[in-house]
């Protein structure tokens, strides 16, 4: 957990925003690109399986909109319900975008929920960083899973705040506080979140960052909501490094009663 505000590192690389957004569910490449800028995002997470980046070179291609040069894609494994698959798909990724190492982990253990599959999120995440990849991972809000990505090589770790489009929220903050007080890499919540104080609640707990997609692609006005994401995530880390004042069962005057006038 990083206590400063000089920015997010992941993988020896430095970020200003925090927020991190995914690249689906748009109407279109402009509107991405559109609200990828209002959030003040730098990492985009492309789900290989669903997005174009290379793999169809008569279709629009989303590095038309969000060239490499200027952001940095995270290939995703979203749709991958095994160990072998998210890391057949992860190489492909690295092929597409010419070496490429950091990836983000995500396998999925069934179709209703889409809570990820532990077992095989282990398995591949060992299999990628053997295979030299700087990988970030969706996990479960579980402290011993979280460790145990860590102690494998993940470079981050994403615990799900609840389930992936569900715009439920943070429904565990004792498990991600947990998590964050036990880990040496980044802790960003990843799933789950629906409206900006969500967002802000998350960084308030001491996230790193937040990764979000259907939050902002699924409003009513994306690009509105890209800004309000991006402005929650930046309060809620000055709120963190802050400090806020404890919780109390009784009241406490915001002016001194002692030295007052009669």
């Amino acid at each position: 957990m990083n206590e400063s505000n000089e920015g997010l590192t992941i993988a020896g690389k430095t970020y200003r925003s925090r927020l991190l957004v995914g690249s689906g569910k748009y109407r279109n490449l402009a509107q991405t690109r559109e609200a990828t800028d209002a959030a003040g995002a730098e990492i985009i997470t492309v789900a290989i399986r669903r997005v174009n980046i290379g793999q169809d070179p008569s279709a629009p291609s989303l590095l038309d909109v969000l060239p490499p040069s200027q952001y940095t894609i995270l290939p995703n494994t979203a749709g991958c319900y095994t160990a072998k698959d998210a890391v057949y798909t992860l190489q492909m990724a690295r092929e597409l975008l010419n070496g490429h190492k950091l990836v983000k982990l995500e396998v999925l253990g069934d179709e209703k929920s889409l809570f990820p599959h532990m077992p095989e999120t282990l398995v591949a995440a060992e299999a990628l960083v053997k295979d030299g990849f700087d990988v970030m991972v969706y996990c479960s809000d579980d402290p011993i899973q979280a460790r145990l990505l860590e102690q494998i090589g993940c470079v981050a770790v994403m615990p799900l705040a609840s389930l992936i489009g569900s715009g439920m929220g943070i429904l565990n903050p004792w498990n991600l506080s947990l998590i964050i007080e036990q880990a040496s890499v980044p802790v960003l919540v990843d799933a789950g979140v629906g409206t900006a104080s969500d967002a802000a609640i998350a960084m308030e707990l001491g996230c790193d960052g937040v990764l979000m997609n259907t939050a902002i692609a699924g409003a009513r006005d994306p690009v509105r909501m890209a800004r309000a994401m991006r402005m929650a995530v930046e309060a809620g880390r000055e709120a963190y490094l802050a400090g806020r004042i404890p919780r109390r069962f009784a009241g406490s005057p915001s002016s001194p009663m002692a030295g007052r006038l009669a």
